[in-house]
């Protein structure tokens, strides 16, 4: 017993699992209502952006308590791990697509960006010569299946 536990805690998380866990957590505390997780894994000086109708800042209404979570259930359909973020995607039908940008810095979240029927597309822009770099400058692009059709402002995202 002894044993496993320490084979478990010599396994080094990666930052971007840990991260990504963290944000799956949050929309799990958000959907059961626990706001002592949620305010956990937020930092108190969370930076905050938002694109998209005044009147779908559904996150922000319910991070400030403004809302219920049941008012607008954010049910991420895929979420990825790309560096310091984590960049989660949902939509609703034909009239509702949201994009979530979450930075988290030593697992909190510090910064938070919300795009609402937006499509968007995140790039590396650091030199060729940066010490991280990444494959294909482009890492993320919108992918909201049930909007394909549907006419949505663009925007890039640049990291």
């Amino acid at each position: 017993m002894a044993g496993d536990n320490m084979e478990s805690s010599s396994v080094a998380v990666e930052p971007e699992s840990r991260n990504k866990a963290n944000v799956i957590e949050l929309y799990k505390a958000l959907a059961s209502g626990d706001t002592g997780i949620v305010a956990g894994l937020l930092a108190g000086d969370l930076e905050w952006w938002f694109h998209g109708p005044p009147r779908c800042q559904h996150m922000m209404r319910v991070l400030t308590g403004e809302s219920v979570y049941t008012d607008f259930k954010f049910e991420p359909r895929s979420i990825t791990a790309i560096d310091d973020c984590v960049i989660a995607e949902g939509w609703e039908g034909a009239q509702a697509y949201w994009v979530h940008v979450w930075t988290l810095k030593a697992g909190m979240i510090t910064q938070f960006r919300e795009y609402f029927n937006t499509w968007l597309t995140v790039k590396d822009l650091r030199p060729v010569d940066w010490e991280i770099r990444h494959d294909s400058p482009t890492l993320w692009q919108s992918q909201p299946r049930d909007l394909a059709k549907r006419s949505l402002p663009g925007l890039l995202l640049a990291i």
